[in-house]
């Protein structure tokens, strides 16, 4: 049991750390960018990569249960990715990812409750912590609309990740790959549909491709990490682990573009991320 414990929290923090990367490279490059084309090319880039692995790595094909749990992540995965990055991309990074990750972590545990019976009490403890934290981060000289603004996005973002934490730990524990090939290609039709209905057809451009790129191998990685960590443990361990992400994140953003939050928006940000550590138990 320690080291099936074990092998979900180090699976669990390499996706933090990846997903982690990958927002704040998909988040300079929205910035700049048109938010679509970004999360596109970034999931083209990573569906070639993982059938590439699969195939290279000779993974058995899944059932068509594994497949259609892999094309659900996929879809909510993909709502969650274009408002986080959209939100990443008219927000400080050190509050949008703190704030989404909280979400994330909250829905499995909300679907435990009905699948495994109801945590023990110093889980919601943890949630009285991670709304302490949102209410904290809330605190700025913002207009209401920029405020609801700040928190609808990563709301949406959060929600989305859960979902996809909850479809993707449905997937076969014989393969990992090609449901999330099946996941990619899922997002990428979406993507694409997205693209056609709103007519915004803007790709990256050649100078942005290396920040593009980066996003994609990143959340390729932490995706495969988390579905190792879900398949060695307990979903709501693996789920809060991983929402870990905005560590990496927010020091990124702190140390390259040295972002500035204000000393009560940082006491709200070590408060959700020790909220998702104490959730975790």
């Amino acid at each position: 049991m320690i080291n099936s414990d074990l092998y979900v929290i180090l699976f669990g923090l390499a996706s933090a750390i990846c997903w982690g990367a990958g927002d704040f490279s998909g988040g300079i490059a929205t910035k700049r960018s048109n938010v679509y084309g970004v999360v596109l090319t970034s999931q083209i880039i990573g569906t070639v990569l993982l059938a590439v692995a699969a195939l290279l790595l000779a993974e058995e094909m899944p059932d068509m249960y594994s497949i259609f749990w892999g094309s659900i992540a996929g879809i909510c995965g993909c709502l969650g990715l274009l408002a986080l990055y959209k939100g990443l991309s008219i927000g400080k990074m050190g509050i949008v990812a703190p704030v989404a990750a909280v979400v994330t972590a909250i829905v499995p545990m909300v679907f435990s409750i009905f699948t495994e019976g109801m945590p023990p009490s110093y889980r919601f403890a943890g949630f009285a912590i991670a709304f302490a934290g949102v209410w904290l981060i809330s605190g700025s000289e913002n207009t209401t609309d920029t405020v609801l603004n700040d928190f609808s996005l990563p709301l949406i973002a959060g929600i989305g990740f859960g979902f996809f934490l909850i479809a993707i730990d449905h997937v076969s524990k014989h393969a990992i790959l090609w449901p999330l090939v099946a996941s990619r290609l899922a997002s990428v039709g979406m993507l694409m549909g997205i693209h056609i209905l709103k007519r915004q057809y803007g790709l990256p451009t050649r100078n942005l491709l290396p920040l593009v790129l980066l996003a994609g191998i990143f959340d390729t990685a932490g995706n495969t990490f988390f579905a190792l960590a879900s398949q060695a443990g307990r979903l709501d361990i693996a789920a809060v682990v991983s929402s870990l992400y905005p560590g990496a994140t927010v020091m990124l953003a702190w140390i390259i573009l040295k972002e500035r939050i204000r000393l009560r928006q940082w006491i709200g940000i070590f408060a959700s991320l020790a909220a998702i550590i104490f959730i975790s138990g």
